[in-house]
């Protein structure tokens, strides 16, 4: 059976959430594989609504197992902190699985990612302040804590110490901040482990098993792929590997390439980014305001999940959305909020680039050229229909579907599911993704 993963097919906030938390029915595994706490996926459902930062979407669901995989950089006391507000309203987290392969975001690593963005001054890369980038910088230098660590103190504390003493020299030296305690550090962390020590487990194996039985499998991405550390708009980019790419989901769990048969990319009907970098088809006009304050009465408004921060706001880039659908194998699409784009009289597409006079049709690897590349625009009729009460393909009104079969054109790839609203039954589907 088939293991499905999801990603973000833009610069992250594509709706990744709403779209796990709907095909997390028909999974026996959801499991988390990228980033960490500077991501978040905003769940509508029967019981409310929820912002998770690192517990897996398919949490609503109690007879699911849900993973947080080694390629997730955790913060225990936010991780702690999730659970406990997930228990309060009623949601069983017994299922939840923390891989014990998981890298530690310790106390310097916040400390680090606010410091190295004063420092950077106006060229701050606009990071959440969460500390993942720097603790991606620990793991890759293997001095990094992670999960197993936590458990004995005889572990913890040897690790602490030495990586401390170097961060601590850091962040004095060179950015004249205060230094970490250490054992105040040791012994909150050692904390954590104990309260974490039920949901530690052996995450490749569980899925490994689950996938031999013949059970379906939901690998869920964080961010998005235009943020991804190597194929992103560098250097405006996260630390981790939030695309499918050189099989990043399957590397942040623990299973092969060959175990992944369907790779689905979740795109907004329109562009937002949070944070800093290039981002061509941006718009700074009423037509931005009016699609970022869509839904604002009811929580839905474009502001991002995790810092509250207002997303910039564009049209559909399909160049830099055909560069993503290539480098992740995108097998799907699936189209979210359409229903924003109900009131519009008209809708843009970005078909291709000029730069210095000469037409391109794929992004430039520097953000000094990305940054001066002029959109060409495409210019669709709107439908000026409400479209959230639509769950079939040939009730959306013609316009739509026009608008969604350029989409798939352009893209190269096919929609097979279409989000016409924040509730798990908005929605389209056209071709069952399982």
């Amino acid at each position: 059976m088939p293991i499905v993963v999801v990603v973000g097919g833009q610069w992250g906030d594509e709706g990744k959430g709403r779209i796990v938390d709907l095909l997390a029915r028909k999974a026996r595994v959801v499991a988390r594989y990228s980033a960490g706490n500077n991501a978040g996926h905003t769940i509508v459902n029967d019981r409310g609504e929820f912002k998770l930062h690192v517990v897996p979407a398919g949490i609503f669901y109690p007879e699911k197992t849900c993973v947080i995989g080694n390629g997730v950089a955790v913060d225990p006391e936010v991780l702690l902190g999730e659970i406990e507000s997930l228990e309060s309203k009623g949601i069983d987290t017994s299922k939840l699985v923390l891989s014990d392969r998981a890298n530690i975001i310790m106390p310097w690593h916040r400390e680090l990612d606010r410091l190295d963005e004063l420092a950077r001054g106006d060229k701050a890369i606009g990071t959440t302040g969460k500390g993942v980038g720097p603790c991606f910088v620990d793991k890759v230098a293997r001095r990094g804590i992670r999960v197993a660590d936590l458990l004995r103190m005889e572990d913890l504390r040897p690790r602490i110490e030495s990586t401390l003493a170097y961060q601590n020299k850091v962040i004095t030296a060179v950015y004249g901040g205060e230094p970490i305690n250490l054992e105040g550090c040791c012994q909150a962390y050692f904390e954590f482990g104990k309260r974490l020590a039920p949901y530690i487990g052996d995450v490749s194996t569980i899925i490994f098993e689950a996938n031999r039985r013949g059970e379906h499998v939901l690998l869920e991405g964080a961010q998005g792929s235009l943020l991804d550390l190597d194929h992103g708009t560098y250097p405006y980019v996260t630390s981790s590997v939030p695309s499918s790419s050189s099989s990043g989901a399957g590397l942040g769990v623990g299973v092969g390439p060959t175990d992944i048969s369907r790779v689905v990319g979740v795109f907004k009907s329109y562009c937002t980014r949070v944070g800093n970098g290039p981002f061509p088809t941006e718009l700074f006009d009423d037509v931005a305001n009016q699609l970022r304050d869509h839904g604002k009465e009811y929580g839905r408004g474009e502001y991002g999940t995790t810092t509250g921060r207002p997303r910039r706001i564009g049209w559909l880039d399909a160049v830099a959305a055909r560069y993503s659908v290539r480098f992740n194998g995108l097998s799907a699409l699936a189209l979210t909020r359409l229903d924003v784009l109900d009131s519009l009289a008209s809708i843009k597409i970005c078909t291709g680039y000029e730069l210095d006079g000469k037409i391109i049709d794929t992004v430039p690897s520097r953000e000094s050229v990305l940054e001066r590349v002029v959109p060409i625009y495409e210019e669709l009729p709107g439908w000026r229909t409400d479209t959230t009460e639509v769950r079939n393909f040939d009730d959306l009104p013609p316009q739509a579907q026009a608008f969604i079969r350029r989409v798939e054109e352009l893209l190269e790839c096919p929609v097979d599911l279409i989000s016409v609203g924040p509730s798990r039954e908005q929605a389209v589907i056209v071709n069952p993704i399982f």
